[in-house]
Protein backbone atom coordinates (compact mmCIF):
# COMPACT_ATOMS: atom_id res chain seq x y z
CA UNK A 1 0.00 0.00 0.00
CA UNK A 2 1.07 3.57 -0.59
CA UNK A 3 -1.06 5.14 2.35
CA UNK A 4 -0.37 3.03 5.65
CA UNK A 5 -3.80 3.71 6.26
CA UNK A 6 -5.56 -0.28 5.94
CA UNK A 7 -7.99 -2.40 7.73
CA UNK A 8 -6.53 -5.20 8.66
CA UNK A 9 -9.02 -8.61 8.96
CA UNK A 10 -8.60 -11.78 10.89
CA UNK A 11 -9.97 -14.18 8.97
CA UNK A 12 -9.30 -16.98 11.71
CA UNK A 13 -11.12 -15.06 14.14
CA UNK A 14 -14.27 -15.34 11.36
CA UNK A 15 -14.52 -19.07 10.95
CA UNK A 16 -13.90 -19.95 14.59
CA UNK A 17 -17.07 -17.42 15.13
CA UNK A 18 -19.37 -19.75 12.64
CA UNK A 19 -18.11 -23.14 14.25
CA UNK A 20 -19.40 -21.19 17.85
CA UNK A 21 -22.86 -20.35 16.13
CA UNK A 22 -23.14 -23.76 14.82
CA UNK A 23 -22.26 -25.02 18.10
CA UNK A 24 -24.57 -23.58 20.05
CA UNK A 25 -27.19 -23.13 17.02
CA UNK A 26 -26.91 -26.85 15.83
CA UNK A 27 -30.85 -27.43 14.44
CA UNK A 28 -30.32 -25.65 11.07
CA UNK A 29 -29.24 -27.20 7.97
CA UNK A 30 -28.95 -24.26 5.78
CA UNK A 31 -26.25 -21.42 7.12
CA UNK A 32 -26.40 -18.49 4.50
CA UNK A 33 -24.05 -16.32 4.95
CA UNK A 34 -25.15 -12.62 4.58
CA UNK A 35 -22.18 -11.07 2.93
CA UNK A 36 -23.72 -8.16 1.30
CA UNK A 37 -22.06 -4.45 1.38
CA UNK A 38 -19.31 -6.01 0.46
CA UNK A 39 -19.43 -8.63 3.37
CA UNK A 40 -19.98 -5.69 5.80
CA UNK A 41 -17.07 -3.85 4.86
CA UNK A 42 -14.79 -6.88 5.16
CA UNK A 43 -14.66 -7.81 1.72
CA UNK A 44 -15.24 -10.74 -0.23
CA UNK A 45 -12.18 -12.31 0.08
CA UNK A 46 -13.13 -13.68 3.97
CA UNK A 47 -15.98 -15.67 2.11
CA UNK A 48 -13.67 -19.03 1.75
CA UNK A 49 -13.11 -19.02 5.46
CA UNK A 50 -16.70 -18.52 6.49
CA UNK A 51 -17.42 -21.42 4.25
CA UNK A 52 -14.52 -23.28 6.19
CA UNK A 53 -16.39 -22.71 9.50
CA UNK A 54 -19.45 -24.05 8.01
CA UNK A 55 -21.52 -21.57 6.29
CA UNK A 56 -22.77 -23.34 2.96
CA UNK A 57 -25.13 -20.94 1.12
CA UNK A 58 -24.31 -17.08 0.68
CA UNK A 59 -26.49 -14.04 0.36
CA UNK A 60 -26.08 -10.59 -1.03
CA UNK A 61 -27.94 -7.50 -1.99
CA UNK A 62 -27.65 -7.10 -6.18
CA UNK A 63 -26.10 -9.08 -9.12
CA UNK A 64 -23.13 -6.53 -9.17
CA UNK A 65 -22.27 -8.18 -5.58
CA UNK A 66 -23.09 -11.81 -6.66
CA UNK A 67 -20.55 -12.02 -9.63
CA UNK A 68 -17.75 -10.12 -7.76
CA UNK A 69 -18.05 -13.32 -5.21
CA UNK A 70 -17.18 -15.68 -8.03
CA UNK A 71 -13.88 -14.30 -8.23
CA UNK A 72 -13.07 -16.09 -4.90
CA UNK A 73 -15.58 -19.06 -4.90
CA UNK A 74 -17.14 -20.51 -7.86
CA UNK A 75 -19.17 -23.65 -5.98
CA UNK A 76 -21.10 -22.24 -3.16
CA UNK A 77 -24.52 -21.68 -3.57
CA UNK A 78 -25.62 -17.51 -3.53
CA UNK A 79 -28.88 -15.76 -3.41
CA UNK A 80 -29.56 -12.03 -4.47
CA UNK A 81 -31.92 -10.64 -2.40
CA UNK A 82 -33.33 -8.17 -4.30
CA UNK A 83 -35.01 -8.40 -7.66
CA UNK A 84 -32.92 -8.27 -10.46
CA UNK A 85 -33.65 -7.23 -13.73
CA UNK A 86 -34.69 -9.98 -16.21
CA UNK A 87 -32.81 -9.10 -19.17
CA UNK A 88 -29.71 -10.30 -17.31
CA UNK A 89 -30.85 -13.54 -16.04
CA UNK A 90 -28.09 -15.18 -18.38
CA UNK A 91 -25.59 -14.02 -15.91
CA UNK A 92 -27.27 -15.52 -13.44
CA UNK A 93 -27.58 -19.21 -15.32
CA UNK A 94 -24.10 -18.13 -16.11
CA UNK A 95 -23.04 -18.08 -12.14
CA UNK A 96 -24.66 -20.28 -11.14
CA UNK A 97 -27.42 -17.65 -8.83
CA UNK A 98 -30.32 -18.43 -7.47
CA UNK A 99 -33.06 -15.38 -7.86
CA UNK A 100 -35.57 -13.70 -5.64
CA UNK A 101 -39.29 -13.17 -6.66
CA UNK A 102 -41.05 -10.55 -4.77
CA UNK A 103 -44.49 -10.00 -6.60
CA UNK A 104 -46.11 -10.82 -8.99
CA UNK A 105 -46.04 -8.73 -12.08
CA UNK A 106 -42.07 -9.95 -11.47
CA UNK A 107 -43.06 -13.60 -11.59
CA UNK A 108 -45.50 -13.18 -14.68
CA UNK A 109 -42.74 -11.92 -17.37
CA UNK A 110 -40.57 -14.27 -15.57
CA UNK A 111 -42.77 -17.56 -16.57
CA UNK A 112 -42.55 -16.65 -20.05
CA UNK A 113 -38.88 -16.27 -21.04
CA UNK A 114 -37.76 -19.21 -22.49
CA UNK A 115 -34.34 -20.10 -20.40
CA UNK A 116 -31.47 -22.52 -22.12
CA UNK A 117 -30.78 -24.33 -17.88
CA UNK A 118 -32.76 -24.75 -15.19
CA UNK A 119 -33.17 -21.22 -12.68
CA UNK A 120 -33.10 -21.25 -8.86
CA UNK A 121 -35.40 -19.12 -7.67
CA UNK A 122 -36.62 -18.33 -3.64
CA UNK A 123 -39.90 -16.25 -3.13
CA UNK A 124 -39.92 -13.53 -0.90
CA UNK A 125 -43.48 -12.94 1.24
CA UNK A 126 -43.70 -9.77 2.90
CA UNK A 127 -45.43 -10.52 6.26
CA UNK A 128 -44.85 -6.58 7.34
CA UNK A 129 -42.21 -4.98 6.36
CA UNK A 130 -44.00 -3.14 3.63
CA UNK A 131 -41.24 -3.40 1.34
CA UNK A 132 -40.29 -6.66 -0.52
CA UNK A 133 -42.51 -9.62 -0.85
CA UNK A 134 -46.03 -11.22 -1.94
CA UNK A 135 -48.06 -10.48 1.15
CA UNK A 136 -51.01 -12.32 -0.23
CA UNK A 137 -52.48 -16.34 0.12
CA UNK A 138 -54.16 -16.17 -3.41
CA UNK A 139 -51.42 -14.57 -4.96
CA UNK A 140 -48.66 -17.42 -3.40
CA UNK A 141 -51.10 -20.25 -4.63
CA UNK A 142 -51.34 -18.86 -7.88
CA UNK A 143 -47.35 -18.86 -8.39
CA UNK A 144 -47.46 -22.12 -7.12
CA UNK A 145 -49.68 -23.41 -9.38
CA UNK A 146 -47.65 -21.55 -12.23
CA UNK A 147 -44.31 -23.44 -11.61
CA UNK A 148 -45.78 -26.71 -11.46
CA UNK A 149 -45.84 -25.97 -15.25
CA UNK A 150 -42.92 -24.60 -15.66
CA UNK A 151 -39.94 -26.57 -16.23
CA UNK A 152 -37.31 -24.25 -16.15
CA UNK A 153 -37.92 -22.49 -12.66
CA UNK A 154 -37.02 -24.34 -9.22
CA UNK A 155 -38.37 -23.02 -6.29
CA UNK A 156 -35.40 -23.85 -3.98
CA UNK A 157 -36.75 -21.70 -1.22
CA UNK A 158 -39.37 -19.25 0.68
CA UNK A 159 -38.27 -16.70 3.17
CA UNK A 160 -39.29 -13.73 4.90
CA UNK A 161 -37.93 -10.74 6.81
CA UNK A 162 -38.40 -9.49 10.71
CA UNK A 163 -38.51 -5.92 10.85
CA UNK A 164 -37.92 -5.81 14.79
CA UNK A 165 -36.54 -8.30 17.77
CA UNK A 166 -39.77 -8.77 18.85
CA UNK A 167 -38.39 -8.79 22.66
CA UNK A 168 -40.70 -5.82 23.63
CA UNK A 169 -43.10 -5.73 20.80
CA UNK A 170 -45.77 -7.99 19.09
CA UNK A 171 -44.22 -7.35 15.25
CA UNK A 172 -42.49 -10.21 15.31
CA UNK A 173 -45.39 -12.87 16.87
CA UNK A 174 -47.36 -11.07 14.03
CA UNK A 175 -45.33 -11.52 11.16
CA UNK A 176 -44.64 -15.35 11.85
CA UNK A 177 -49.04 -15.33 12.11
CA UNK A 178 -48.97 -13.68 8.56
CA UNK A 179 -46.32 -16.15 7.03
CA UNK A 180 -48.46 -19.01 7.97
CA UNK A 181 -51.32 -17.41 6.84
CA UNK A 182 -49.78 -16.29 3.36
CA UNK A 183 -48.42 -20.07 2.81
CA UNK A 184 -51.49 -22.18 4.34
CA UNK A 185 -51.94 -24.21 1.85
CA UNK A 186 -48.47 -24.88 0.72
CA UNK A 187 -46.61 -28.16 1.88
CA UNK A 188 -43.53 -26.47 3.20
CA UNK A 189 -41.87 -29.37 3.55
CA UNK A 190 -41.70 -30.25 0.50
CA UNK A 191 -39.80 -26.84 -0.54
CA UNK A 192 -36.36 -27.44 0.35
CA UNK A 193 -35.51 -24.23 1.93
CA UNK A 194 -36.88 -22.38 4.91
CA UNK A 195 -35.97 -19.24 6.13
CA UNK A 196 -37.32 -16.62 8.27
CA UNK A 197 -34.88 -15.08 10.33
CA UNK A 198 -31.82 -13.50 10.65
CA UNK A 199 -28.89 -12.84 13.64
CA UNK A 200 -31.85 -11.49 15.61
CA UNK A 201 -33.83 -14.28 15.30
CA UNK A 202 -31.61 -16.52 16.29
CA UNK A 203 -30.62 -15.78 19.31
CA UNK A 204 -33.67 -13.85 20.81
CA UNK A 205 -35.97 -17.11 19.79
CA UNK A 206 -36.36 -20.61 19.82
CA UNK A 207 -36.06 -22.13 16.40
CA UNK A 208 -39.35 -21.97 13.98
CA UNK A 209 -40.02 -25.45 13.81
CA UNK A 210 -40.49 -25.83 9.74
CA UNK A 211 -37.34 -23.88 8.84
CA UNK A 212 -34.44 -24.94 8.48
CA UNK A 213 -32.56 -22.18 7.49
CA UNK A 214 -31.33 -19.13 9.30
CA UNK A 215 -29.80 -16.10 7.41
CA UNK A 216 -26.51 -14.94 9.64
CA UNK A 217 -25.52 -11.20 9.36
CA UNK A 218 -23.86 -8.90 11.94
CA UNK A 219 -23.00 -12.03 14.53
CA UNK A 220 -21.01 -13.92 12.05
CA UNK A 221 -19.06 -10.79 12.31
CA UNK A 222 -18.43 -10.69 16.02
CA UNK A 223 -21.68 -9.36 17.33
CA UNK A 224 -23.27 -11.35 19.64
CA UNK A 225 -26.72 -9.57 20.08
CA UNK A 226 -26.20 -9.89 24.08
CA UNK A 227 -28.59 -7.80 25.76
CA UNK A 228 -27.88 -6.43 29.54
CA UNK A 229 -30.92 -5.26 31.64
CA UNK A 230 -28.66 -2.38 33.31
CA UNK A 231 -28.88 -2.29 37.17
CA UNK A 232 -30.32 0.69 39.51
CA UNK A 233 -33.76 1.97 39.06
CA UNK A 234 -34.37 3.19 36.14
CA UNK A 235 -32.75 -0.54 35.10
CA UNK A 236 -35.73 -1.95 37.14
CA UNK A 237 -38.30 0.41 36.15
CA UNK A 238 -37.60 0.03 32.49
CA UNK A 239 -37.63 -3.76 33.14
CA UNK A 240 -40.73 -3.77 34.78
CA UNK A 241 -42.56 -1.75 32.76
CA UNK A 242 -41.10 -4.59 29.62
CA UNK A 243 -42.51 -7.50 31.40
CA UNK A 244 -46.22 -5.91 31.96
CA UNK A 245 -46.08 -5.02 28.21
CA UNK A 246 -44.86 -8.92 27.67
CA UNK A 247 -47.99 -9.63 29.42
CA UNK A 248 -50.11 -7.56 28.21
CA UNK A 249 -49.56 -8.05 24.72
CA UNK A 250 -49.07 -11.71 24.94
CA UNK A 251 -45.27 -12.02 23.32
CA UNK A 252 -43.95 -14.86 23.02
CA UNK A 253 -41.41 -16.14 25.43
CA UNK A 254 -37.79 -14.70 24.16
CA UNK A 255 -34.10 -14.39 25.56
CA UNK A 256 -31.75 -11.54 26.17
CA UNK A 257 -28.66 -13.59 26.56
CA UNK A 258 -26.71 -16.40 24.97
CA UNK A 259 -23.59 -18.40 25.00
CA UNK A 260 -21.97 -17.18 22.34
CA UNK A 261 -18.43 -16.59 22.19
CA UNK A 262 -17.66 -14.61 18.97
CA UNK A 263 -14.89 -12.04 18.43
CA UNK A 264 -15.05 -8.84 15.95
CA UNK A 265 -12.36 -9.56 12.94
CA UNK A 266 -11.53 -6.10 12.51
CA UNK A 267 -8.61 -3.43 13.24
CA UNK A 268 -8.08 -0.27 11.92
CA UNK A 269 -4.56 1.60 11.26
CA UNK A 270 -2.76 4.72 9.60
CA UNK A 271 -0.01 6.44 10.81
CA UNK A 272 1.22 10.08 11.95
CA UNK A 273 2.50 11.87 8.74
CA UNK A 274 3.34 15.23 10.39
CA UNK A 275 3.53 16.94 13.58
CA UNK A 276 2.81 20.32 14.89
CA UNK A 277 4.20 22.11 17.39
CA UNK A 278 1.61 25.04 18.55
CA UNK A 279 1.14 27.83 20.30
CA UNK A 280 -1.64 29.02 23.21
CA UNK A 281 -4.53 30.38 21.50
CA UNK A 282 -3.80 28.62 18.00
CA UNK A 283 -6.40 26.69 16.11
CA UNK A 284 -6.49 23.45 14.36
CA UNK A 285 -8.43 22.63 11.23
CA UNK A 286 -11.32 23.74 9.01
CA UNK A 287 -13.89 26.09 11.09
CA UNK A 288 -11.12 27.02 13.68
CA UNK A 289 -13.10 24.69 16.16
CA UNK A 290 -10.22 23.93 18.40
CA UNK A 291 -8.19 26.50 19.86
CA UNK A 292 -5.38 25.23 21.94
CA UNK A 293 -5.73 25.99 25.89
CA UNK A 294 -1.86 25.63 26.17
CA UNK A 295 0.89 25.26 24.25
CA UNK A 296 0.52 21.78 22.27
CA UNK A 297 1.73 18.61 20.00
CA UNK A 298 -0.47 17.96 17.16
CA UNK A 299 -0.13 14.62 15.00
CA UNK A 300 -1.72 14.30 11.31
CA UNK A 301 -3.49 11.00 10.52
CA UNK A 302 -4.04 10.58 6.73
CA UNK A 303 -7.31 9.27 7.38
CA UNK A 304 -10.53 11.14 7.23
CA UNK A 305 -14.58 10.49 6.22
CA UNK A 306 -14.16 9.90 2.78
CA UNK A 307 -12.52 6.57 3.92
CA UNK A 308 -15.79 5.84 6.26
CA UNK A 309 -14.31 7.79 9.74
CA UNK A 310 -17.34 9.26 11.37
CA UNK A 311 -16.80 12.97 12.10
CA UNK A 312 -17.84 12.29 15.88
CA UNK A 313 -15.18 9.90 16.45
CA UNK A 314 -13.11 10.77 19.78
CA UNK A 315 -10.00 9.32 20.10
CA UNK A 316 -7.04 6.97 18.62
CA UNK A 317 -4.33 4.76 20.39
CA UNK A 318 -0.62 5.64 19.57
CA UNK A 319 2.24 3.73 21.33
CA UNK A 320 -0.63 2.35 23.58
CA UNK A 321 -1.93 5.19 25.05
CA UNK A 322 -5.29 6.99 23.96
CA UNK A 323 -5.82 10.11 22.74
CA UNK A 324 -8.14 12.86 21.39
CA UNK A 325 -8.93 13.85 18.01
CA UNK A 326 -9.58 17.44 17.95
CA UNK A 327 -10.94 20.13 15.39
CA UNK A 328 -12.92 19.11 12.30
CA UNK A 329 -12.92 15.80 10.55
CA UNK A 330 -11.71 15.87 7.20
CA UNK A 331 -12.13 14.43 4.17
CA UNK A 332 -8.73 12.91 4.11
CA UNK A 333 -6.89 13.40 7.84
CA UNK A 334 -7.53 13.99 11.18
CA UNK A 335 -5.59 15.90 13.58
CA UNK A 336 -4.66 14.32 17.10
CA UNK A 337 -3.96 16.01 20.51
CA UNK A 338 -0.60 14.48 21.15
CA UNK A 339 2.69 14.71 23.34
CA UNK A 340 6.35 14.38 22.83
CA UNK A 341 6.53 10.68 22.91
CA UNK A 342 4.57 11.06 19.53
CA UNK A 343 6.83 10.41 16.47
CA UNK A 344 6.48 11.08 12.72
CA UNK A 345 5.40 7.55 11.34
CA UNK A 346 4.38 6.01 14.32
CA UNK A 347 1.41 3.96 14.05
CA UNK A 348 -1.82 5.20 14.78
CA UNK A 349 -5.11 2.47 15.99
CA UNK A 350 -8.78 3.82 15.09
CA UNK A 351 -10.30 0.32 15.77
CA UNK A 352 -8.83 -2.17 17.68
CA UNK A 353 -10.63 -5.43 20.03
CA UNK A 354 -10.24 -3.93 23.06
CA UNK A 355 -9.78 -0.05 24.34
CA UNK A 356 -11.37 1.13 20.91
CA UNK A 357 -13.73 -1.94 19.96
CA UNK A 358 -16.29 -1.81 17.08
CA UNK A 359 -18.86 -1.33 19.81
CA UNK A 360 -17.46 0.96 21.62
CA UNK A 361 -16.52 3.66 19.16
CA UNK A 362 -19.94 2.91 17.40
CA UNK A 363 -21.41 3.78 20.44
CA UNK A 364 -19.11 7.30 21.33
CA UNK A 365 -20.20 7.72 17.43
CA UNK A 366 -23.53 7.73 18.27
CA UNK A 367 -24.20 5.02 15.46
CA UNK A 368 -24.11 1.28 15.01
CA UNK A 369 -21.96 -1.39 14.49
CA UNK A 370 -23.52 -2.27 11.00
CA UNK A 371 -22.38 1.53 10.26
CA UNK A 372 -19.29 1.51 11.87
CA UNK A 373 -18.58 -1.89 9.85
CA UNK A 374 -20.20 -0.75 5.88
CA UNK A 375 -18.74 2.78 6.44
CA UNK A 376 -15.51 1.78 5.60
CA UNK A 377 -14.84 2.47 2.38
CA UNK A 378 -13.24 0.60 -0.66
CA UNK A 379 -10.70 3.20 -1.09
CA UNK A 380 -9.24 1.39 2.49
CA UNK A 381 -6.90 -1.74 1.45
CA UNK A 382 -7.66 -4.89 3.11
CA UNK A 383 -5.32 -7.24 4.52
CA UNK A 384 -6.50 -10.26 5.58
CA UNK A 385 -4.28 -12.42 8.44
CA UNK A 386 -5.18 -16.13 7.50
CA UNK A 387 -2.63 -18.56 9.90
CA UNK A 388 0.10 -16.17 10.66
CA UNK A 389 -0.08 -14.97 6.34
CA UNK A 390 -1.21 -11.53 5.70
CA UNK A 391 -2.58 -11.07 2.38
CA UNK A 392 -3.56 -7.36 0.51
CA UNK A 393 -6.53 -6.78 -0.97
CA UNK A 394 -7.31 -3.29 -2.98
CA UNK A 395 -11.30 -3.63 -3.73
Amino acid sequence: MYRRTYLEVDCEKLKNNIINIKENYPDYQYYFGVVKANAYGHGGYIINSLIEGGINYLAVSSLEEAIKLREYNVEVPILILEPIHLEYLDKCIKYNLTITVSNMEYFSELITIKLPKTLKIHVKLDTGMSRLGINSRTDLNNLMTALTSNSSLFLEGIYTHFATSGINDKHWDNQLEKFEEITKDVDLSKIPIVHMGRSLTLVNHKKISFCNGIRLGIVMYGMSQSMTSGSGIRADLRNLRNNLNKKKLQISPTFTTNNLKLQTAVKLYSEVIDIHHIQKGSFVGYGALYTATCDSVIATVPIGYADGIPKSIKNVIINNKKYDVVGEVCMDMISVLVDNTVKLYDKVTLIDDDTLSVKTVASQCGISSYTLFTNIRNRVPRVYKDNNKYTEINY
